[in-house]
């Protein structure tokens, strides 16, 4: 089986064509910046100290600025060019860390189908999540072959009733947005031929900066002028539940400030309000931990697969079920922020999971 990275790199493309990478020199940098000696720096590499000098003074020389400043008693220290640099480089990876795996995945999983004896894919459409990725992750590292394609929750479901995939993941919320987000899904799927099958319940909420600098309390502060919001793309279940939720409030989602920049995954989100260029997002709580941003609960919610109930007991839907309802991944499930694993596995008749009452 095939496995795929996918990373980001910034690269100096000079006025004569050529181009420097900054792959090496970003970690030399971070090391720099943590260690305040390049000497330190470079061992840590496993790279000689001249090496090192080298590697910095090639990027100095095609950015037209010093990286490395000396102060008396702090030893090296990065320059404000050099704080840009590693900002940069952080900022990127960051923000495209969602998409790039969901990218490597689909690469992945395309290549295989092609190098792999013929085998039966586990085809999943779905909205990303960070429970989402994990079944795919352990599906691949049994050599299972998935077939992965991440893509807003209505245009999941949509392909399940096409016939083009086993399952569809999709998420509603609990309370009383439940009956508006399912109504979404219910007129593609049929009771008779689809059931549900639980993954998870998690929380979604506010992403704000650490200490909440900007003192807010929950969502009726999103129509303040002083704050700039960054939201995931519309046709997303989460869209559609922040629109439902700020209109709850008394507030016009189209007089929030921002509300039309967009982001696709809820790493992305939270990677904006870490560097600064908003104050306040909305998504899943482990996405607020991994940035180091304060969480703000809004709604739970259950995130479900759809899939066509007579294919419950063939494979390759049969292994599926089989992992979500074992303890590894239950256990693995559990240590993400704000997540429930209680239900994993469970068969959901559709009306059941569907109706305003449920949750």
């Amino acid at each position: 089986m095939i496995r795929i990275e996918c990373n980001a790199e910034l690269v100096i493309r000079g006025a004569d064509g050529h181009e420097s990478s900054l792959t090496d020199v970003v970690p030399l940098l971070a090391l720099v910046d943590e260690t305040g000696s390049i000497a330190q720096a470079a061992a840590h590499k496993g790279l000689s100290y001249r090496h090192a000098w080298g590697l910095l003074r090639s990027i100095e020389e095609r950015l037209g600025g010093p990286l490395i400043a000396k102060e008396r008693g702090r030893g090296s220290v990065l320059s404000e060019l050099g704080q840009a640099v590693l900002r940069a480089q952080r900022l990127c990876g960051e923000r495209l860390d969602g998409n790039m795996r969901a990218l490597a995945s689909e690469v992945a999983s395309d290549l295989n189908r092609w190098l792999a004896p013929p085998a039966d894919d586990v085809r999943i459409h779905a909205s990303h999540g960070y429970a989402v990725a994990a079944p795919v992750t352990a599906l691949v590292a049994d050599e299972v072959a998935v077939e992965i394609k991440y893509r807003d929750s209505a245009d999941a479901v949509t392909a399940l009733a096409r016939g083009e995939c086993d399952l569809a993941g999709f998420h509603v919320p609990r309370g009383e947005f439940r009956a508006a987000c399912a109504d979404t899904y219910r007129r593609w799927l049929d009771p008779q031929r689809h059931v549900l099958l639980h993954l998870t319940r998690r929380k979604q909420g506010l992403f704000l900066s650490k200490g909440n600098p900007k003192q807010i309390g929950g969502l009726g502060d999103l129509a303040r002028g002083d704050i700039r919001f960054v939201n995931r793309q519309p046709g997303s279940g989460t869209r559609m539940l922040l629109d439902l939720a700020l209109r709850r409030v008394g507030v016009d989602p189209d007089r929030v400030n921002g509300y039309e920049s967009t982001e696709l995954t809820h790493s992305a989100i939270a990677a904006f309000v870490a560097s600064g260029m908003a104050d306040v997002g909305f998504g899943v709580e482990p996405a607020a931990h991994h940035f180091g941003l304060d969480f703000v609960p809004i709604v739970d919610e259950d995130y479900y697969f759809a899939c066509d109930r007579g294919s419950l007991e063939r494979q390759p839907l049969a292994t599926v079920i089989e992992m979500l309802r074992g303890d590894p991944f239950r256990d693995g499930v559990a240590r993400l922020a704000g997540y429930d694993p209680e239900e994993c596995g469970k068969l959901v008749e559709l009306e059941d999971g569907l109706g305003a009452n449920a949750g």
